[in-house]
């Protein structure tokens, strides 16, 4: 009797006909050798090739790989992993009016950007897009994501995009701003909202529970809102109703909506604002961890820094827009008005998510990441600094900012609450910022254009929080797996082609608060799709993303 063959041979053999297949076949588009393969799994990295062909991953080898192929890319031992996916990257419609934008995420690596929080892109209607979008110098509208995702494709995208829809979208589609319950049909009307944006690709429900009129919606509604998406195999994200003082109710309260509706939930950005609070982010892990270990499927995600992100209109009461932004900035605009909100905000008791308490009531720690209709020379100053640029006082130039749609970047976080989220095993990465082109923006919060490469540097490089096959994993198969995309996030045959090679020593965020609008270093080629969106350092221009649509 012949022995069995070893494993080992079983391998070597398959090894050899795969590439004497290959061999004969039609030239690879790419091969990439000497890389040190980190292949999203978690597993531990090893030198080997990769070879690409027609937008997918067709052989990935140990070692030397010799095949004919149209360009050979040397990774001279740098890290070749699985393209990032930004789990919350904010609006889409931007890479079709400014396709540079994008820059500010592929220097990054990241090759999918998921869209949608309480607004999202679709659907609309005469109330929610009053006006049309322009693009090439004409008129467009779209009232659901089937429509919004053909002019996407119809124009092209330098980045795959995948899209949640947003609560809050569909409860201004249906009741405006309104602070109210919604009436039995319009609860119907809701729920064929979220059904339609299901069926036409989104990947599930978002919420964010701190901004009108999401902040009016009860758990019972949006219970009931997620059972339509857990129907349809969706999951649910949300920014909670609460980051401070009231975190752990807040998700208790995320919980209970993914035990209700039956689906799986993704809170996004999970802190503890406020110095006060800093000491519950134990508890909050605690909390997720309680709730797995019981069956439910929850994760979470951060971005690596100890500002947050946010618009200022938030800092006042939400039930001061319960008739509408427009009522509101009436409203502000007297001054006995302005004293009884000061007031309110002055209260640490509050109730609601008063961000100036999470700040240590000092507007020096509110720095101004966007101006929006405010004068642009306010970007990357403090509320403190404006009102004394301008001879003002503080409070009165708050009230004036906040009404003219600004961001900022509240100091709210400390370093040990994302040390401690980044050893929970079910923690991601976001960037929770539009992207920007550095060549026309004023500022932005650095996270913008350094998140993904920060965590790289500064927790896996210089203070070794987090290995780099773990780092990478977070980056990449967690999200993808989180997502229901099969064939994102990995390095295997098959797989789509979206890779990124960087020199693991180099890459690093260069965006500062006091320098935003710089793009990360380290990243040498990124391919999107099996197209290189930068090559050799340099951005392309390539229009090779996708519009990634879910399905059950």
């Amino acid at each position: 009797m012949n022995p069995r063959p070893s494993l080992f041979c079983l391998l070597a053999l398959l090894f050899f006909a795969a590439t004497s297949a290959m061999s004969a076949e039609q030239p690879l588009d790419v091969l990439i050798v000497n890389a040190r393969i980190v292949d999203g799994g978690g597993n531990p990295w090893y030198r080997g090739s990769v070879g690409i062909r027609d937008g997918r991953i067709v052989a990935v080898v140990p070692g030397p790989l010799q095949a004919p192929s149209k360009r050979t890319i040397d990774a001279a031992d740098r890290v070749l992993a699985p393209g990032f996916i930004d789990l919350m990257g904010q609006e889409t419609f931007v890479y079709l009016t400014d396709p540079d934008t994008a820059r500010s995420r592929l220097y990054q690596g990241v090759t999918t950007h998921v869209s949608g929080e309480g607004s999202s892109h679709a659907p609309q209607n005469e109330r929610t897009q009053s006006k049309p979008e322009m693009l090439d110098g004409k008129p467009v509208r779209w009232r659901s994501y089937k429509e919004y995702f053909q002019i996407l494709e119809s124009h092209g995208v330098p980045i795959n995009v995948a899209h949640n829809v947003g609560a809050g979208q569909i409860r201004s589609v249906v009741m405006g701003e309104a602070d109210r319950a919604p009436t039995p049909a319009e609860m119907e009307q809701m729920k064929k909202l979220v059904a339609e944006a299901m069926d036409d690709g989104a990947f599930g429900l978002s919420t964010a529970l701190i901004y009108p009129p999401g902040a009016y919606a009860t758990t019972q509604e949006i219970a009931e809102l997620a059972k339509v998406a857990a129907s349809r195999g969706g999951f649910y994200s949300t920014h909670m109703r609460n980051e401070s003082v009231g975190l752990l109710q807040a998700i208790d309260e995320s919980i209970q909506i993914g035990e209700l509706a039956g689906l799986p939930v993704h809170i996004y950005h999970l802190k503890a604002a406020g110095k006060r609070q800093w000491p519950l982010m134990t508890q909050a892990i605690d909390r997720i961890d309680a709730a797995r270990a019981r069956g439910l499927d929850v994760t979470s995600d951060i971005y690596p820094y100890i500002r947050n992100g946010i618009g200022l209109e938030s800092f006042l009461p939400p039930t001061l827009y319960a008739n509408g932004f427009e009522a509101a900035k009436k409203q502000v605009a007297k001054a006995a008005k302005r004293r009884e909100l000061r007031t309110e905000l002055e209260n640490p008791n509050t109730t609601w998510e008063n961000w100036y308490q999470h700040v240590g009531a000092d507007w020096s720690k509110v720095l101004v990441t966007d101006a929006g209709k405010y004068p642009r020379e306010a970007a990357g100053l403090s509320v403190a600094d404006i009102a004394k640029k301008e001879g003002r006082d503080v409070w009165e130039t708050f009230f004036d900012l906040s009404m003219a749609q600004v961001t900022v970047a509240p100091e709210s976080m400390d370093e040990e609450q994302k040390r401690a989220a980044l050893h929970a095993p079910w923690v991601m990465i976001e960037t929770d910022t539009p992207p920007v082109n550095i060549a026309t923006a004023k500022s932005t919060h650095p996270r913008a254009l350094g998140a993904f490469p920060r965590v790289l540097a500064k927790y896996v490089r210089d203070e070794k929080v987090l290995t780099l096959e773990d780092a990478i994993r977070r980056m990449t198969s967690m999200v993808a797996n989180r997502l229901g995309l099969t064939d994102r996030g990995r390095i295997a045959p098959g797989m789509a082609a979206d890779l990124v090679l960087f020199d693991p020593a180099r890459i690093k965020d260069e965006a500062t608060f006091e320098q935003p609008l710089r793009f990360s270093s380290g990243v040498d080629y990124l391919l999107i799709n099996g197209q290189l969106s930068i090559d050799n350092g340099q951005a392309t221009g390539a229009l090779a993303g996708q519009v990634l649509r879910h399905s059950r």
